[in-house]
C-alpha cells in the first residue's frame, strides 16, 4: 500500500482547499490512479488497522440488494435486530441523518436509505422491468469475456435524489484477458483517508468472488478516483499515517463461491486475512 501513502502525500502538498457539503472543508485534487497487482496480496492498509469486518458486512449487504441499515447491522454482528438497538454501522449515521431528512422510516429495528447500492446493482429500473447488474454481468463475461462492456453502475440519475447517499463510487468495469479477471472503479467522491482503504478491500474483495464464480484468476484493482481529498480535521491523523511503514501485504481466504446466493448465504467469519499485522488505528470523524 505504498501507492496509497504516496497518494495522501500528493494531496497533502499539492491539493488545493476548498469548502464542502458537510461544513468540514478538504484539500483536494481531481483525478488519481492507483493500481493494484492482486497476485502479490490482498491490497489491505497496514499502517492503520482496515476494518475487515465492516467491509465483508458491507459487500455481503450490497450483493443482497438491501437498503435498510438494520440489515446490514444483522450482517455485522450475527444477530437479530431486535438485539441490536444500540448497535452502529458505518451506514448509521447516514439512515439517521439523510435518510431521516428524505421521509425514510427510521426506528430502532428498520431505517432506511433509499434505493442506493445494493437496490442499483440487483435491482435497477422501474418495477416489473428491474435488471439485475450483477448477475447480467456474470452471463455476459460467460457469454462474451473479451467484451468491452461488463460495467456496473450504482448512479442512476433518476434516482439520485431519493438517496440518503449518492453513490461515492459509482461504477466498475471488469476486464478478462489470459483467463484472469481485472477490475477498475471510478469514484467521483474519496475521502482519502477513511473510505478509499476500505474501498480499495471492498472491490478487491469482490474482484475474488467474481473470478470464483467466473473459474478466471484474479490479476489487478485499479482504483480511479475524482474528487480526491482528505478532510481538514483528518491531516494530523493522515501526516502519522504516512511516517508509518508499509508491511507485507496479507493473503486472502474465503469460502469456495460458485454463485452469487453463495455469497449471501455466507458470513462475515467466513472471510479472513492471513498474515495481516497492521499498526495500530487512526481514529478520526467521519463527515457526514
Amino acid at each position: 500500500m505504498k501507492q496509497y501513502l504516496s497518494a495522501l502525500k500528493h494531496i497533502l502538498k499539492n491539493g488545493k482547499d476548498r469548502e464542502d457539503r458537510t461544513g468540514v472543508g478538504t484539500r483536494g485534487v481531481f483525478g488519481y490512479q492507483m493500481r493494484f497487482n492482486l497476485k502479490d496480496g490482498f491490497p489491505a492498509v497496514t499502517t492503520k488497522k482496515l476494518a475487515w469486518r465492516s467491509v465483508v458486512s458491507e459487500l455481503i449487504w450490497f450483493l443482497e440488494g438491501e437498503t435498510d441499515e438494520r440489515r446490514l447491522a444483522e450482517i455485522h454482528f450475527g444477530k437479530n435486530r431486535e438485539e441490536l438497538h444500540e448497535k452502529k454501522t458505518i451506514w448509521t449515521a447516514n439512515a439517521d441523518k439523510q435518510g431521516k431528512a428524505l421521509g425514510y422510516t427510521n426506528t430502532p429495528e428498520k431505517k432506511e436509505l433509499g434505493p442506493i447500492y445494493g437496490k442499483q446493482w440487483r435491482s435497477w429500473g422501474k418495477e416489473g422491468e428491474e435488471v439485475d447488474q450483477i448477475k447480467k454481468i456474470i452471463n455476459d463475461i460467460k457469454k462474451d469475456p473479451h467484451s468491452r462492456r461488463h460495467l456496473v453502475s450504482a448512479w442512476n440519475v433518476e434516482k439520485i435524489d431519493q438517496m440518503a447517499l449518492p453513490p461515492c463510487h459509482s461504477m466498475f468495469q471488469f476486464y478478462v484477458q489470459g483467463g484472469e479477471l481485472s477490475c477498475q472503479l471510478y469514484q467521483r467522491s474519496a475521502d482519502m483517508f477513511l473510505g478509499v482503504p476500505f474501498n480499495v478491500a471492498s472491490y478487491s474483495l469482490l474482484t475474488h468472488m467474481l473470478s470464483q464464480i467466473l473459474g478466471l484468476k484474479p490479476a489487478e484493482f485499479i482504483w480511479t478516483g475524482g474528487d480526491c481529498h482528505i478532510y481538514k480535521n483528518h491531516f494530523i491523523q493522515a501526516k502519522e499515517q504516512i511516517k508509518r511503514k508499509p508491511q507485507p501485504p496479507p493473503t486472502l481466504l474465503m469460502p469456495r463461491v460458485t454463485k452469487i446466493e453463495d455469497i449471501i448465504n455466507s458470513t462475515p467469519n467466513d472471510y479472513k486475512l492471513l498474515n495481516y499485522s497492521p499498526m495500530d488505528s487512526i481514529k478520526a470523524p467521519m463527515a457526514v
